[in-house]
């Protein structure tokens, strides 16, 4: 059985070329046009999939064949994309960039193979006229097997300028999609990690979307772009389900996930692969509820930007409490980035929940990369010996870095203990090994996210522990 779903991939030579300004409006001019979008991310980005998720309606979806591997690149992306009239990718860095010393890895033109779809290259022309032709023909002739069927001209100056770009570019082969002149930014504020998420500013962020689909349609001939979209062959996969233990038991335990305006960084695929092991998600706003929701047996605390709201969540007492007594009880936190500042004794001099005997601050420097990791004991989220593939994006600091107080394992039963979490190996130009995160009695708390669809027995035995807790 194949598959016939329209898409296409949007890249850029390089980062800053208008790959999100592009994809974002094209995404919301299809919508618009009364098309069902799926909106899809290549790399282990979480902001941009919210802007793509308030053009199109549907979850913004991640492709990363580091995290995930190559091999399910295709049906996630199909998973994601059912009962969709056409999909979007948008891609990540330059064209052909991909995880540092890994070759193609995780590069756009990696997934663009992978899913057998045109790309659109956007190119920031503002400081060029007839080299133009040179490097869009490079980057089509790069790599036989990517199709770089288009490009959109953006920071165009004048009507002079369009006409020697065009003139460049007609001997390419490549045809223009669309021109974009030089105007003011649309209104989309960033701060240490990149763009301010939609959960964040979503009535400023609605405009935005629209603006940008508004320049889309005004600039690009969207019609061209859907009949590219629709030149796609059929996909031979088949669409990614999350699995379903064999022999669940009866009754659903609830596992809470953080949200709202703090909490924003989560994959889709990972609150689907909670209901699939057995499990009532409820999600709760650390920002506003007082409580967990009613019957909690586990918590996913994800990540986003605890730094920003340290106030509000210190100031949020009665929740602070609600999370510390569900850790003592031994039931699973699971504590991604964001979440594990959460837990510490205190962030930026801010009391936090006191799960873990460790304090958090901001810092001037960006930890940034894929690593691989094993799980270095036994927790709630993985057995000791697990191998999986994650990425660390943070500009915040912890101490202790992991596992124990500095002074050494406590005495029995001392209660601040703390093994660490995972081993590390990173790549690129430092590459090393280190341990990371905490785990305590039911706690898993890291840095570190991962992609629970490559490993789904995270979400299966986070789940299993809650039942277990629940029985006793």
């Amino acid at each position: 059985m194949s598959t016939a779903l329209p898409r296409l991939v949007v890249a850029a030579p390089s980062s800053g070329s208008g790959k999100t300004t592009v994809a974002t409006g094209l995404m919301a001019a299809f919508a618009a046009a009364g098309l069902e979008v799926s909106p899809h991310k290549v790399g282990p980005d979480y902001i941009d999939p919210g802007y793509h998720a308030l053009a199109t309606g549907r979850p913004g979806r991640n492709l990363d064949a580091y995290l995930c591997g190559p091999d399910l690149v295709a049906p996630l992306f199909l998973h994601g994309a059912a009962g969709a009239d056409v999909a979007v990718v948008e891609g990540v860095m330059g064209l052909y960039d991909g995880a540092a010393g890994l070759g193609e890895l995780s590069s756009t033109a990696q997934v663009a193979k992978l899913l057998r779809a045109p790309v659109v290259l956007v190119v920031d022309a503002s400081s060029q006229s007839r080299s133009v032709a040179a490097l869009v023909h490079g980057f089509a002739s790069w790599d036989p097997e990517v199709r770089v069927a288009g490009v959109i001209l953006n920071k165009v100056a004048s009507d002079r300028h369009e006409e020697l770009l065009r003139e460049a570019l007609d001997a390419c082969g490549v045809p223009v999609l669309g021109v974009l002149r030089r105007a003011p930014l649309v209104h989309t504020p960033s701060r240490h990690l990149g763009l301010v998420p939609v959960a964040e500013r979503r009535a400023e962020a609605t405009g935005a979307v629209a603006e940008l689909a508004q320049r889309v349609r005004s600039g690009c001939d969207v019609k061209a772009l859907l009949a590219l979209a629709h030149s796609a062959p059929p996909l031979p996969q088949e669409p990614w389900a999350p699995p379903v233990p064999a022999g669940r038991p009866r009754g659903r335990p609830v596992v809470a996930v953080a949200g709202g305006a703090a909490f924003t960084f989560s994959y889709a695929e990972h609150a689907e692969l909670l209901r699939a092991a057995g499990a009532d998600v409820a999600v709760f706003d650390p920002l506003r509820d007082t409580a967990l929701p009613p019957g909690t047996a586990g918590l996913v605390l994800g990540g986003g930007f605890p730094e920003v709201y340290a106030p509000e969540l210190s100031a949020n007492e009665p929740l602070r409490r609600a999370v510390a007594e569900l850790a003592a009880s031994g039931a699973p936190v699971a504590a991604e980035c964001a979440g594990l500042l959460y837990l510490t004794r205190e962030l930026d001099g801010m009391p936090m929940c006191g799960v873990l005997d460790v304090t958090a601050r901001m810092t001037d420097q960006l930890t940034l990369g894929y690593r691989e990791a094993v799980a270095v004991g036994d927790s709630a989220l993985a057995a000791a010996g697990t191998r999986v593939r994650g990425h660390e994006f943070h500009r915040t600091a912890v101490d202790p870095e992991a596992g124990v107080p500095r002074a050494g394992k406590p005495e029995a039963g001392a209660g601040a203990w703390a093994a660490p979490a995972w081993g590390l190996t990173s790549h690129g130009s430092r590459p090393g090994r280190r341990v990371e995160g905490f785990v305590k009695d039911g706690v898993h708390a890291s840095y570190l996210h991962v992609h629970w669809a490559a490993e789904p027995s995270v979400a299966r035995r986070l789940v299993g522990s809650c039942v277990e807790g629940c029985a006793a």
